[in-house]
């Protein structure tokens, strides 16, 4: 930890390679979590004891996910509108400048419903941002299902998209990732980032696996810290 507080992250062998920052969505971009806000609209009976197992590790969050959208009950037109009230944080959009300012690339990588990011998104003028999450399809009159493009069979968490080896694609790209995120779909990928910028439970999970963190409330504070957690210093040995 330095004089500033802000835990450093070690340098790796190419120190002249750049950054990306990949960000989850549910709960740390947006403002609450957009699958059960769904679910707790249009779900039928069932879907809670899919999270109860999943909670319990009997199942992974990949099956979990694709049986609480087979028991979603919605239209279209009612879909949409559920997700125009959808709010994300204020200073998000000017956190993504002031990367793409730096030169940095922003993805937005999610285990939730890539149909509901990008909406969200498009409304907010993020339309540009690349997602990657599952895909939510339509499966005739008022059902859905869910497809998973991104998972992983090595995937410790049995993820519908491992964030894990899309953190690692991107170190093999640009050398340095920085990971912004909020919970426990956060936890496994957290210990591969270069540097984190926590929230919520996430911090916790950082501080008692030792990983390199800075923790921010809400991403007007992130902006205010962005040119120093990616600048030269961000690469100097933690004190």
């Amino acid at each position: 930890m330095n004089d500033d507080g802000i835990l450093r992250a070690q340098p790796r062998a190419s120190t002249g390679w750049g950054w990306t920052i990949q960000c989850d969505f549910d709960g740390t971009i947006s403002v609450e979590d957009v699958t059960d806000m769904l679910l707790g609209r249009f779900g039928m009976p069932g879907w809670q004891a899919l999270e109860t197992a999943w909670e319990r590790g009997e199942i992974g969050s990949r099956a979990c996910m694709q049986g609480q959208v087979a028991l979603l009950d919605m239209g279209a037109e009612e879909l949409d509108a559920q997700l125009r009230t959808v709010e994300i944080d204020p200073s998000f959009p000017d956190f993504v400048a002031a990367a793409q300012e730096l030169g940095i690339a922003v993805q937005v990588v999610s285990d939730g419903l890539d149909r509901a990011i990008r909406d969200v998104l498009g409304r907010h003028g993020l339309g540009h941002l690349p997602v990657i999450a599952n895909r939510l399809l339509p499966a005739g009159g008022r059902r859905w299902r869910l497809e998973s493009p991104w998972a992983s069979p090595a995937c410790a968490r049995a993820s519908g998209n491992c964030k894990c080896e899309r953190l690692a694609e991107q170190q093999a790209v640009r050398g340095r990732v920085l990971y912004v995120g909020d919970g426990s779909s956060d936890f496994c990928v957290s210990g591969k980032a270069d540097l984190v910028l926590a929230k919520h439970r996430l911090i916790d999970h950082c501080r008692a696996h030792a990983i390199a963190h800075v923790p921010f409330a809400d991403f007007r504070e992130a902006l205010a810290l962005l040119p120093t957690i990616v600048g030269p210093r961000a690469l100097e040995p933690a004190a």
